[in-house]
């Protein structure tokens, strides 16, 4: 932005970005066709937890899918990799049926194929994998695959391909279920977000490019807690600025101790917990931070009590929204990355896949 050469810099992420709403369209269509969602619908029994596996952005994802399968009656929960791998006995319980999902852009990261590994093996759980290539370790270690090629990314950390494989587990879980209105609205969504791509990335770059920050801080309750903290590790991964994440309402129990005015807070509203978290930010702007608003609507209160707010105006039910929720965190993240004059599309010590060497 400061030079040609920095507007090279991140093109490639950015443009996986605003591929967004295209990329939801053509992963579901294809999902919903194929034979592997059948027989990945065909494993969910009755009374069985679905466990969710993943390492950084995929455990985060992990959180999300797991709310949306809790909303649908779907008992679920999200857990990292190396927990049970470490730790299986806090997490596996003899007596209780689970179905595992292990998740992996690249089906390549060494924590995730070890856990569905392990899973098979030790345990004999039936595991579904969802991962974005092909032909990768995760496939054979698992006994289902949901494979979404389109939403495969060139860059470093994980975008798109966050957002499509959570929309794809969304899918899931309304198929299992069997409600008809979370399906289609899962499949309204990419039609509806859409038009966002137009107006407020402008607007949102502007916001960078006139305040500097220290630290950053994203909060949210629910349903988009995992997307927070996807937020979180984006700004992180992108910028390399220090971030954290934390529930809403948590960050008045200790964290707001921190607070100052080089310090961004954004609140990652839902609807339900939308007034309490309205009340936490004019506390929050009160003590002297700069905020940040990300919600579905943003009332008067809200929008006076912001430095900046993103009002999506989506028709579909809340848990249907995350994805929608994800995008700005990401496009943050890579325009406070380039006015650091860094190159987001490829971040300092990070690799696309974590792999361990035998032993590790």
């Amino acid at each position: 932005m400061k030079s040609s050469a920095t507007t090279e810099q991140g093109q490639r992420t950015l443009s996986e970005i605003f591929s967004q709403p295209q990329c939801w369209k053509v992963c579901l269509a294809k999902l919903a066709i194929s034979a592997e969602l059948r027989a990945a619908v065909q494993m969910a029994r009755p009374g069985a937890e679905w466990v969710f596996v993943g390492c950084g952005t995929s455990y985060y994802l992990a959180q999300a899918a797991a709310s949306s399968f809790n909303y649908l009656h779907l008992p679920a929960r999200a857990v990292p990799a190396s927990d049970l791998l470490m730790y299986p006995g806090l997490i596996l319980h003899a007596g209780r049926d689970y179905v595992p999902v292990v998740v992996s852009r690249s089906g390549r990261t060494s924590e995730a194929v070890r856990a569905a590994q392990m899973l098979e093996k030790d345990y004999n759980l039936r595991t579904i994998a969802i991962t974005c290539a092909d032909g990768q370790p995760l496939e054979p270690a698992c006994s289902v695959t949901l494979n979404l090629l389109d939403a495969d990314e060139q860059s470093t950390v994980m975008t798109r391909s966050f957002t499509s494989m959570l929309l794809a587990l969304q899918y899931l879980a309304a198929m299992v279920s069997g409600n008809e209105v979370f399906l289609r609205a899962l499949l309204e969504l990419p039609q509806q977000v859409e038009p966002l791509m137009k107006e407020i990335p402008q607007r949102l770059r502007l916001f960078v490019e006139s305040r500097s920050f220290l630290d950053f801080v994203f909060l949210a309750q629910g349903p988009l807690f995992g997307i927070a903290s996807e937020c979180m590790l984006k700004v992180t991964e992108s910028s390399c600025s220090y971030a954290q994440a934390f529930h809403s309402l948590e960050f008045r129990h200790g964290p707001k101790s921190i607070v100052s005015p080089q310090m961004l807070i954004t609140f990652v509203m839902s609807d339900t917990s939308y007034d309490a978290e309205v009340e936490l930010l004019e506390e929050m702007k009160a003590l002297g931070a700069a905020t940040m608003v990300i919600a579905n609507r943003v009332d008067n209160r809200a929008q006076h009590a912001s430095d900046f707010a993103i009002e999506l105006g989506l028709q579909s039910p809340e848990y249907a929204r995350p994805a929608a929720f994800a995008i700005w965190g990401q496009l943050y993240a890579v325009y406070y990355g380039l006015k650091k004059g860094l190159n987001p599309d490829s971040p300092k010590n990070l690799t696309r896949v974590v792999e361990l060497k035998d032993g590790r």
